[in-house]
């Protein structure tokens, strides 16, 4: 048996101005052949699992190629070619099998699904070949995607914490069925709504119900069932909530449970609404919690939904109200780390630090925050996580510096990256467990690696392209009409 073994990984934020060519991919650009097999075996994805069922099957394993970029603005176009490129010339040389490790709301510069697109390009080349397919939960499923696969699963955590199972899950279902035991039929469909990404994680309602849904199918006769909250900054026409259902053989069963998960979402859709509170109110509630760590999660500037990762809102009102013993993780700004490595560690230094990058597409304009203080550290910003989320992937922050003005230590990044692990600190001397305040730029992944260590956690809404605000984003081309964009759909 000869399996190919693949990743390719973005979720698009059409709202983004951060630019996404080939080099965002990887740490330092996507991973080829033998290189890509090496840096994902034995890590938390569901590339890792794929490898682990090849070896399970004493297979012929191709890893043409793994490419994962931070969400941000569109894929550049020789970016999407080559990596497809690259996958699609390896099947073109035959396989008994194909399994891909995708996320699902890729948009190009040339088309607005990505994995569609690619899905169907390879049903071109090989029209009967079994393809297996994992999704992330905010993937915007698509019924390109659906008609051009074997089998769709997807992650049922958010914080993504259990990437390999839903890989396994894909996986050995492609492989029972190339046996002959199983035959898969699948179901998918959707809602129109887009809900908003901090009300779908899934330890709490709404989503933990209905991924609750899924799983008791899968207890029941599912062969997969998943829920996809979709990316809601995608302004793309299937943007939104959809749910796939794979049986064995029974397709009237495999829509049954589709429609009654759907149903239910739908039930519950005032529920995916977030309300956020004034920025000035959520730090003065944070100044008076004493006992640390407290996280401050700055998510209208989230680097893993497309933000900037420079818009210094939070970090400026923190300074304003005078909290004290604060780590900041991180704020992407490559004109300072060059700066600082320049001025060098020990040295007193005033920069104007963030808002380097512009955001059209809700009419702001980059504001930096002049700040003083002493470069404590230069790193090259590369870590191997620990914790849950991405365990053994190797990290590229790019070069990376720590600014401490006295109250706060800045981590300054030259690549965007979530802060998802304790690592994007201890990996530049910080000990996050030992600071009053740590300020996240982040949504939800945070979750995975601080949540053990928090003692509260306050959400502060500040500026930029992640924020939950439908109000300040212009939709053109989403399906119409949708809510809660659209009032007539709330009835």
């Amino acid at each position: 048996m000869r399996f190919i073994i693949a990743l390719m990984k973005h979720e698009t934020n059409t709202f983004s101005p951060v630019p996404t060519p080939l080099e965002s991919f990887g740490n330092r650009g996507p991973y080829f052949g033998q290189d890509a097999f090496e840096a994902f075996r034995g890590t938390n994805t569901p590339m890792s699992a794929f490898i682990d069922l090849a070896v399970k099957e004493e297979a012929e394993i191709v890893t043409p190629v793994a490419a994962e970029a931070w969400p941000s603005g569109p894929v550049h176009r020789d970016a999407y070619q080559c990596i497809t490129d690259t996958i699609c010339e390896a099947v073109q040389e035959g396989c008994d099998a194909l399994f891909l490790d995708l996320h699902g709301a890729m948009v190009t510069e040339t088309n607005d699904d990505g994995e569609g697109v690619l899905l169907e390009r390879i049903r071109r080349i090989s029209p009967g070949v079994p393809i297996a397919v994992t999704l992330d939960m905010h993937a915007n499923v698509t019924q390109t995607m659906v008609e051009n696969c074997s089998v769709i699963t997807g992650y049922k955590t958010y914080p993504h914490v259990d990437m390999y199972a839903a890989g396994a899950k894909a996986g050995d279902i492609l492989i029972r069925s190339l046996k002959g035991k199983v035959k898969p039929a699948m179901v998918w469909d959707n809602r129109p709504m887009l809900p908003h990404t901090l009300r779908m994680g899934t330890d709490k309602l709404p989503m933990q119900h209905l991924v609750a849904l899924a799983n008791q199918a899968e207890a029941d006769d599912a062969l997969a069932a998943a829920v996809f909250g979709g990316f809601p900054l995608a302004d793309i026409h299937d943007a939104g909530l959809s749910t796939v259902v794979v049986t064995d053989e029974n397709q009237t069963r495999a829509e049954k449970i589709c429609r009654h998960i759907l149903d239910t979402a739908w039930e519950m859709r005032r529920d995916f609404i977030y309300d956020a509170e004034p920025l000035a109110e959520s730090v003065a509630h944070a100044k008076q919690l004493t006992e640390g760590p407290v996280l401050l999660i700055d998510h209208a500037d989230n680097c893993a939904s497309g933000g900037t990762q420079d818009t210094m809102a939070v970090v400026k009102e923190v300074m304003r109200q005078g909290l004290e013993n604060v780590a900041v993780g991180a704020i992407r700004d490559p004109e300072a780390v060059d700066q600082l490595i320049q001025a060098g560690v020990g040295n007193r230094v005033t920069i104007a630090l963030g808002g380097k990058m512009d955001m059209p597409s809700i009419g702001l304009i980059g504001e930096p925050l002049q700040v003083t203080g002493i470069i404590r550290a230069i790193s090259d910003g590369q870590f191997i996580p620990q914790g849950p989320m991405y365990t053994g992937v190797e990290q590229n922050m790019g070069r990376t510096v720590v600014l401490d003005t006295g109250g706060i230590q800045i981590v300054i990044i030259e690549r965007g990256h979530e802060p998802f692990d304790l690592g994007i600190f201890r990996s530049v001397g910080i000990e996050p467990t030992t600071k009053r305040y740590v300020l996240l730029k982040s949504r939800l992944h945070y979750r995975a690696g601080f949540l053990p260590i928090a003692k509260h956690i306050v959400e502060c809404n500040g500026i930029g392209v992640t924020g939950s605000d439908y109000s300040q984003f212009r939709f053109q081309k989403v399906r119409r009409p949708i809510y809660p964009l659209d009032v007539e759909t709330d009835s």
